[in-house]
């Protein structure tokens, strides 16, 4: 919290402006531009590893009747001036009349260049605002909220391989989250995770579920019944993502 950084970069090296009508239009807020149609991500949560840029696509219509340096949608979670550290593109206006802009945005999101923490991850409110050419503004808190999580990785393995028919399978994995302080993904303990099971030329449906220890290691045995794969599934939670291990098959003779 605290930090406020965005990169607007306009299409076309120019800065929006609405050729607005000479009094503020129906709708318009008191402020002087109101915002309708806010999307982000699609209404996905943005799942973030350790390294990796995630682009986020954004896009909102404002209604002014000012003309207009810059517009833009954001993340916020006390108030509108504690922003989520992120890079933002924006979009020229895409005019729908001479009082009313669409405007296509992408938030770019990167752990370790925006130094991000982990108390970050979790729900985030919606902004956008409004930059006008004689420097006054205009800032709109919208009902949306965004979670921001961090990214979770399963490993697998079925042994033995290949099985004697009625015999034990050992299924082991570990479940690991990414810490976006550190730069690398550590142990995440008492997950419930889903073991799930494929025959072949079938689908996958859940066998068990099992709670991983203190050090994120899965351990659980099935009998050998047919050939097919083993994966783990975790569903994830407000502030990690969701995460599917690959798949290990086994024969079983």
């Amino acid at each position: 919290m605290g930090k406020k950084l965005w990169r607007v970069v306009v299409a076309g090296g120019a800065a929006a402006v609405f050729t607005g009508v000479a009094a503020v239009p129906a709708g318009a807020a008191e402020g002087g531009a109101s915002f309708s149609r806010v999307q982000v991500n699609g209404g996905k949560p943005v799942v973030l590893g350790v390294s990796k840029e995630v682009a986020v696509p954004t896009s909102f219509r404002v209604t002014t009747a000012h003309p207009v340096k810059w517009s833009m949608a954001f993340l916020y979670r006390v108030d509108t001036s504690n922003h989520l550290w992120h890079g933002i593109e924006t979009s020229d206006c895409i005019v729908v009349s001479p009082s009313v802009c669409d405007i296509d945005e992408t938030m770019y999101f990167e752990p370790g260049l925006y130094d991000m923490r982990n108390s970050e991850a979790g729900a985030w409110k919606v902004a956008a605002e409004v930059r006008f050419q004689d420097n006054s503004g205009d800032t709109d808190k919208k009902d949306l909220t965004v979670y921001v999580k961090r990214n979770s990785r399963l490993t697998v393995n079925a042994s033995p391989e290949p099985a004697a028919k009625g015999s034990t399978i050992t299924v082991t994995g570990k479940v690991t989250r990414a810490n976006w302080e550190t730069r690398k993904y550590a142990s995440y303990g008492g997950r419930l995770v889903s073991l799930q099971f494929k025959p072949t030329g079938a689908s996958y449906t859940t066998v068990k579920k099992v709670y991983a220890n203190s050090s994120g290691a899965l351990k659980t045995t099935v009998k050998a019944s047919t050939t097919g794969t083993w994966r783990w599934v975790y569903y994830g939670n407000t502030t990690t993502g969701k995460s599917t291990s690959a798949g290990d098959n086994v024969v079983v003779k």
